[in-house]
Protein backbone atom coordinates (compact mmCIF):
# COMPACT_ATOMS: atom_id res chain seq x y z
CA UNK A 1 0.00 0.00 0.00
CA UNK A 2 3.02 2.28 0.38
CA UNK A 3 5.60 0.72 -1.14
CA UNK A 4 6.07 2.72 -5.07
CA UNK A 5 5.01 5.86 -3.62
CA UNK A 6 6.94 7.90 -5.94
CA UNK A 7 4.45 9.12 -8.54
CA UNK A 8 4.52 8.47 -12.39
CA UNK A 9 6.22 11.26 -14.82
CA UNK A 10 3.90 13.92 -15.73
CA UNK A 11 1.17 12.50 -13.16
CA UNK A 12 1.58 15.98 -10.60
CA UNK A 13 -0.44 17.75 -13.83
CA UNK A 14 -3.16 15.52 -13.15
CA UNK A 15 -5.91 17.17 -11.12
CA UNK A 16 -8.04 15.76 -8.49
CA UNK A 17 -12.17 17.06 -8.63
CA UNK A 18 -14.43 15.72 -6.30
CA UNK A 19 -15.49 16.08 -2.59
CA UNK A 20 -13.44 16.85 0.15
CA UNK A 21 -13.75 18.75 3.18
CA UNK A 22 -12.69 22.29 2.25
CA UNK A 23 -15.23 24.53 3.46
CA UNK A 24 -13.38 27.71 4.36
CA UNK A 25 -11.97 27.68 0.43
CA UNK A 26 -15.51 26.75 -0.88
CA UNK A 27 -16.76 28.96 0.95
CA UNK A 28 -14.52 32.03 -0.14
CA UNK A 29 -14.90 31.17 -4.03
CA UNK A 30 -18.73 31.44 -3.68
CA UNK A 31 -18.06 34.92 -1.87
CA UNK A 32 -15.58 36.81 -4.26
CA UNK A 33 -17.85 35.16 -7.46
CA UNK A 34 -14.44 35.32 -9.53
CA UNK A 35 -14.76 32.18 -12.42
CA UNK A 36 -11.00 32.71 -12.71
CA UNK A 37 -10.75 31.46 -9.07
CA UNK A 38 -11.02 27.44 -8.76
CA UNK A 39 -10.80 25.81 -5.27
CA UNK A 40 -7.71 23.94 -5.61
CA UNK A 41 -6.03 27.51 -6.31
CA UNK A 42 -7.14 29.20 -2.83
CA UNK A 43 -6.57 26.29 -1.19
CA UNK A 44 -2.84 25.80 -2.48
CA UNK A 45 -2.58 29.67 -1.80
CA UNK A 46 -3.25 29.34 1.76
CA UNK A 47 0.07 27.33 2.31
CA UNK A 48 -2.02 24.48 4.36
CA UNK A 49 -0.09 21.55 2.22
CA UNK A 50 3.55 22.13 3.21
CA UNK A 51 3.35 20.77 6.93
CA UNK A 52 1.94 18.55 9.77
CA UNK A 53 0.95 19.26 13.40
CA UNK A 54 -0.39 16.69 15.93
CA UNK A 55 -2.10 19.51 17.96
CA UNK A 56 -1.70 19.81 21.74
CA UNK A 57 -0.51 16.49 21.50
CA UNK A 58 -3.55 14.87 20.02
CA UNK A 59 -5.47 15.60 16.68
CA UNK A 60 -3.31 15.27 13.76
CA UNK A 61 -3.69 17.80 11.26
CA UNK A 62 -2.17 17.92 7.94
CA UNK A 63 -1.34 21.70 7.80
CA UNK A 64 1.91 23.40 9.53
CA UNK A 65 3.08 24.36 12.66
CA UNK A 66 0.49 27.20 14.14
CA UNK A 67 -0.91 27.58 10.44
CA UNK A 68 -4.92 27.73 10.84
CA UNK A 69 -7.69 28.30 8.41
CA UNK A 70 -7.70 32.12 9.37
CA UNK A 71 -3.87 32.68 8.61
CA UNK A 72 -4.39 30.59 5.51
CA UNK A 73 -7.64 32.60 4.13
CA UNK A 74 -6.02 36.32 4.77
CA UNK A 75 -2.59 34.57 2.96
CA UNK A 76 -4.68 33.63 0.03
CA UNK A 77 -6.27 37.04 0.02
CA UNK A 78 -3.61 38.97 0.02
CA UNK A 79 -1.64 36.92 -2.22
CA UNK A 80 -4.90 37.80 -5.01
CA UNK A 81 -4.45 41.49 -4.39
CA UNK A 82 -7.37 41.98 -2.10
CA UNK A 83 -8.30 43.96 0.58
CA UNK A 84 -10.93 43.52 2.64
CA UNK A 85 -12.43 43.88 6.62
CA UNK A 86 -12.46 41.26 9.43
CA UNK A 87 -15.02 41.79 11.86
CA UNK A 88 -15.75 40.02 15.36
CA UNK A 89 -19.27 40.84 17.82
CA UNK A 90 -19.16 41.68 21.10
CA UNK A 91 -22.38 39.87 21.86
CA UNK A 92 -25.06 37.77 19.82
CA UNK A 93 -27.64 40.58 18.98
CA UNK A 94 -24.34 42.65 17.92
CA UNK A 95 -23.40 39.91 15.62
CA UNK A 96 -27.47 39.75 14.04
CA UNK A 97 -27.36 43.20 13.95
CA UNK A 98 -24.11 43.39 12.02
CA UNK A 99 -24.98 40.52 9.66
CA UNK A 100 -28.46 41.73 8.81
CA UNK A 101 -26.74 45.15 7.70
CA UNK A 102 -23.70 43.44 5.84
CA UNK A 103 -26.36 40.95 3.86
CA UNK A 104 -28.10 44.13 3.03
CA UNK A 105 -25.25 46.21 1.70
CA UNK A 106 -23.39 43.37 -0.05
CA UNK A 107 -24.05 39.60 -0.14
CA UNK A 108 -23.08 37.02 0.21
CA UNK A 109 -21.09 37.52 3.48
CA UNK A 110 -18.69 35.39 4.43
CA UNK A 111 -19.40 33.86 7.96
CA UNK A 112 -17.24 31.78 10.23
CA UNK A 113 -15.42 30.01 12.19
CA UNK A 114 -19.00 27.65 12.95
CA UNK A 115 -19.15 24.85 14.80
CA UNK A 116 -20.40 22.44 12.48
CA UNK A 117 -21.51 20.23 15.19
CA UNK A 118 -24.21 22.93 15.95
CA UNK A 119 -25.38 23.62 12.48
CA UNK A 120 -27.88 20.72 13.08
CA UNK A 121 -29.00 20.97 9.19
CA UNK A 122 -26.36 18.40 8.94
CA UNK A 123 -27.47 14.98 9.44
CA UNK A 124 -25.59 13.44 13.01
CA UNK A 125 -25.45 17.20 14.17
CA UNK A 126 -26.52 17.90 17.37
CA UNK A 127 -24.01 18.66 19.82
CA UNK A 128 -20.78 21.00 20.29
CA UNK A 129 -17.26 19.51 18.52
CA UNK A 130 -15.13 21.93 17.76
CA UNK A 131 -14.73 21.32 14.87
CA UNK A 132 -14.59 24.52 12.25
CA UNK A 133 -16.79 25.27 9.42
CA UNK A 134 -17.60 28.59 7.39
CA UNK A 135 -20.30 29.22 5.50
CA UNK A 136 -21.46 31.51 2.52
CA UNK A 137 -24.67 33.80 4.27
CA UNK A 138 -27.07 35.12 1.63
CA UNK A 139 -29.71 36.58 3.56
CA UNK A 140 -31.15 37.01 7.01
CA UNK A 141 -34.69 37.49 7.27
CA UNK A 142 -37.16 37.90 10.41
CA UNK A 143 -36.16 34.61 12.38
CA UNK A 144 -33.94 32.64 9.68
CA UNK A 145 -30.63 32.75 8.04
CA UNK A 146 -30.14 31.64 4.74
CA UNK A 147 -26.58 30.01 4.05
CA UNK A 148 -24.73 28.46 1.22
CA UNK A 149 -23.25 25.81 3.16
CA UNK A 150 -20.14 23.81 1.05
CA UNK A 151 -20.50 20.62 3.09
CA UNK A 152 -23.57 20.17 0.26
CA UNK A 153 -26.72 22.24 1.25
CA UNK A 154 -27.08 24.73 -0.59
CA UNK A 155 -30.01 27.52 0.54
CA UNK A 156 -29.91 25.94 3.95
CA UNK A 157 -31.47 27.76 6.57
CA UNK A 158 -31.78 27.68 10.36
CA UNK A 159 -33.72 29.38 12.89
CA UNK A 160 -31.73 32.83 14.33
CA UNK A 161 -31.11 31.20 17.39
CA UNK A 162 -29.88 28.05 16.29
CA UNK A 163 -27.15 29.32 13.72
CA UNK A 164 -25.82 31.78 16.78
CA UNK A 165 -24.79 29.15 19.08
CA UNK A 166 -22.70 28.08 15.84
CA UNK A 167 -21.50 30.82 15.03
CA UNK A 168 -20.41 31.64 18.86
CA UNK A 169 -18.02 28.70 18.45
CA UNK A 170 -16.97 28.34 22.21
CA UNK A 171 -15.21 25.24 21.61
CA UNK A 172 -12.84 27.09 19.10
CA UNK A 173 -10.13 29.09 20.28
CA UNK A 174 -8.25 30.52 17.56
CA UNK A 175 -10.40 33.21 16.35
CA UNK A 176 -12.65 35.33 19.05
CA UNK A 177 -16.79 34.92 18.36
CA UNK A 178 -18.72 36.06 15.86
CA UNK A 179 -16.40 36.21 12.78
CA UNK A 180 -16.86 36.90 9.43
CA UNK A 181 -15.45 39.43 6.45
CA UNK A 182 -16.86 41.70 4.17
CA UNK A 183 -16.12 44.37 1.43
CA UNK A 184 -13.82 42.20 -0.45
CA UNK A 185 -12.52 44.10 -3.31
CA UNK A 186 -9.34 43.29 -5.63
CA UNK A 187 -6.80 46.34 -6.12
CA UNK A 188 -4.24 44.50 -7.74
CA UNK A 189 -5.45 42.17 -10.52
CA UNK A 190 -2.60 39.56 -9.66
CA UNK A 191 -1.99 37.25 -12.48
CA UNK A 192 -2.53 33.44 -11.06
CA UNK A 193 1.29 32.53 -12.01
CA UNK A 194 2.68 35.88 -9.49
CA UNK A 195 0.49 34.61 -6.66
CA UNK A 196 1.76 30.97 -6.68
CA UNK A 197 5.22 32.17 -6.91
CA UNK A 198 4.46 34.57 -3.87
CA UNK A 199 3.20 31.91 -2.28
CA UNK A 200 6.18 29.73 -2.52
CA UNK A 201 8.70 31.95 0.17
CA UNK A 202 5.35 31.46 2.46
CA UNK A 203 5.60 27.82 2.06
CA UNK A 204 9.40 27.77 3.26
CA UNK A 205 8.41 29.55 6.05
CA UNK A 206 5.70 27.15 6.77
CA UNK A 207 7.66 23.92 6.30
CA UNK A 208 10.54 25.33 8.10
CA UNK A 209 8.50 26.20 11.32
CA UNK A 210 6.70 29.63 12.28
CA UNK A 211 7.13 30.73 15.98
CA UNK A 212 3.51 31.02 16.37
CA UNK A 213 1.55 30.33 19.50
CA UNK A 214 0.34 26.84 20.00
CA UNK A 215 -1.49 25.38 22.77
CA UNK A 216 0.78 23.39 25.17
CA UNK A 217 1.98 19.90 23.70
CA UNK A 218 1.84 20.80 19.92
CA UNK A 219 4.59 19.40 17.27
CA UNK A 220 5.10 20.58 13.95
CA UNK A 221 6.56 18.95 10.92
CA UNK A 222 8.78 15.35 10.87
CA UNK A 223 8.12 14.92 14.36
CA UNK A 224 4.72 15.52 14.81
CA UNK A 225 4.69 12.37 11.72
CA UNK A 226 7.32 10.29 14.24
CA UNK A 227 4.99 10.86 17.04
CA UNK A 228 2.18 9.83 15.16
CA UNK A 229 4.20 6.42 13.59
CA UNK A 230 4.88 5.64 17.19
CA UNK A 231 1.36 5.86 18.74
CA UNK A 232 0.17 3.76 15.45
CA UNK A 233 3.23 0.95 16.34
CA UNK A 234 0.57 0.71 19.80
CA UNK A 235 -2.81 1.05 17.71
CA UNK A 236 -4.72 4.12 17.63
CA UNK A 237 -7.98 4.70 19.22
CA UNK A 238 -11.53 5.05 18.14
CA UNK A 239 -11.83 8.54 18.16
CA UNK A 240 -8.05 9.33 16.97
CA UNK A 241 -8.82 6.58 14.02
CA UNK A 242 -11.87 8.55 13.20
CA UNK A 243 -10.23 11.83 12.67
CA UNK A 244 -7.58 10.12 9.97
CA UNK A 245 -10.74 8.61 8.17
CA UNK A 246 -12.74 10.69 8.27
CA UNK A 247 -11.37 14.14 8.04
CA UNK A 248 -7.19 14.31 7.95
CA UNK A 249 -5.93 11.84 5.41
CA UNK A 250 -8.07 12.70 2.38
CA UNK A 251 -7.86 16.59 3.44
CA UNK A 252 -4.30 16.31 3.29
CA UNK A 253 -4.21 14.30 -0.14
CA UNK A 254 -6.13 16.24 -1.73
CA UNK A 255 -4.45 19.84 -0.59
CA UNK A 256 -0.88 18.22 -1.62
CA UNK A 257 -2.58 17.37 -5.00
CA UNK A 258 -4.12 20.87 -5.71
CA UNK A 259 -0.46 22.25 -4.58
CA UNK A 260 1.00 19.71 -7.12
CA UNK A 261 -0.85 20.81 -9.72
CA UNK A 262 -0.54 24.03 -9.64
CA UNK A 263 3.38 24.25 -8.86
CA UNK A 264 3.55 22.52 -12.03
CA UNK A 265 1.87 25.02 -14.02
CA UNK A 266 4.68 26.98 -13.41
CA UNK A 267 7.38 25.00 -13.21
CA UNK A 268 8.31 24.12 -9.92
CA UNK A 269 8.44 20.38 -11.05
CA UNK A 270 10.74 19.39 -8.29
CA UNK A 271 8.73 20.63 -4.61
CA UNK A 272 5.52 19.62 -7.35
CA UNK A 273 6.82 16.15 -7.74
CA UNK A 274 7.79 16.23 -3.35
CA UNK A 275 4.13 17.32 -2.58
CA UNK A 276 2.36 14.88 -4.83
CA UNK A 277 4.49 11.98 -3.60
CA UNK A 278 3.28 13.23 -0.33
CA UNK A 279 -0.38 12.86 -1.67
CA UNK A 280 0.16 9.75 -2.87
CA UNK A 281 1.33 8.20 0.62
CA UNK A 282 -1.29 9.71 2.54
CA UNK A 283 -3.75 8.36 0.15
CA UNK A 284 -3.01 5.45 0.64
CA UNK A 285 -3.02 4.88 4.14
CA UNK A 286 -6.81 5.48 3.69
CA UNK A 287 -7.52 1.35 3.93
CA UNK A 288 -5.16 0.75 6.37
CA UNK A 289 -6.12 2.84 8.82
CA UNK A 290 -9.76 1.63 8.17
CA UNK A 291 -8.69 -1.85 8.48
CA UNK A 292 -6.69 -1.47 11.45
CA UNK A 293 -3.09 -2.45 9.89
CA UNK A 294 -1.58 -0.08 12.66
CA UNK A 295 2.01 -1.25 11.55
CA UNK A 296 1.08 -0.37 7.93
CA UNK A 297 -0.07 2.98 8.82
CA UNK A 298 2.81 3.58 11.28
CA UNK A 299 5.76 2.82 7.67
CA UNK A 300 3.45 5.53 6.32
CA UNK A 301 4.01 8.23 8.64
CA UNK A 302 7.78 7.22 8.86
CA UNK A 303 7.80 7.43 5.20
CA UNK A 304 6.13 11.00 5.21
CA UNK A 305 8.39 12.23 7.65
CA UNK A 306 11.70 11.82 5.55
CA UNK A 307 9.33 12.92 2.37
CA UNK A 308 8.75 16.30 4.63
CA UNK A 309 12.68 16.89 5.49
CA UNK A 310 12.87 16.44 1.78
CA UNK A 311 10.67 18.89 0.33
CA UNK A 312 11.43 21.52 3.26
CA UNK A 313 15.24 21.27 1.83
CA UNK A 314 14.01 21.60 -1.91
CA UNK A 315 11.66 24.61 -0.53
CA UNK A 316 14.69 26.34 1.22
CA UNK A 317 17.18 25.47 -1.99
CA UNK A 318 14.93 26.88 -4.76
Amino acid sequence: MIENSTPSPGAALLPYVGSAPLCYTNTLVMTLDDPALQPSLIETLTSSAFGYQLLAGEMPFTDPFGWDPEEGIDQALRLLGYEWQTHHAASSSDAMDLLRAEVERQRPVFVGPLDMGLLVHQPGSDRATGADHYVAVLDVTEDTVWMHDPQGHPWAALPIEVFVEAWRADEIDYVPPFTYRSGFTRTVDVPTEDALRGMLPEAISWAQGRDLPVPPGTVGGAAALMEMADRCDQGLSDDLRDVLINFSLRLGARRRQDAATWLARIDEIEIATNIQQQARILGGLQYPTVTHQWSKVAEGFRLLACTQADLTRNLAAR
